[in-house]
């Protein structure tokens, strides 16, 4: 592995850690040459299905495009990088399970509403008041008043 900082390419392991679920390695490793730390991640590599967009246009699957909005919604809010990273996890093993070679954005998005819906609920409206790009008040308040039900 290069090192992100000198481009060194000895960067010996120095700790290895498997996540709670068993869905990746986490290891922490220290570049030969300049001594700087840093974590590498290592999951399986498996194809997710190409996302349909609302236009029809089909784009590849990418992971940090699903973090950055859930990050997005999630901006100043009680919840820790594991677990956005773990409700990703639950994505992505719902989208293989589907054994679909596509998926609308419209799927992926109500996925991302649904464990949105479990980590925060006002992360939760946020997302959804944009997702679902409400016309009026009125459907905003149908919202609110199914997150407090």
């Amino acid at each position: 592995m290069k090192c992100p900082f000198c481009g060194h390419t000895e960067t010996p392991v120095s700790e290895t850690r498997v996540s709670e679920d068993g869905d990746f390695i986490r290891r922490r490793r220290q570049c030969g040459a300049c001594e700087k730390r840093f974590t590498t991640y290592e999951r399986p590599d498996v194809t997710l299905p190409a996302v349909v967009k609302k236009d029809g246009r089909r784009i590849d699957y990418e992971r940090a495009k699903v973090a950055g909005s859930m990050k997005l919604s999630l901006r100043k809010r009680p919840v820790s990088t594991e677990q956005i990273d773990s409700a990703i996890e639950r994505i992505e093993e719902k989208l293989l399970s589907l054994g679909l070679r596509e998926v609308s954005s419209t799927r992926i998005g109500e996925l991302v509403m649904r464990e949105l819906k479990k980590l925060d609920k006002v992360a939760y409206v946020r997302f959804a008041s944009v997702y679902r790009s409400f016309e009026d008040i009125d459907e905003f308040k149908t919202l609110v008043n199914e997150v407090n039900n």
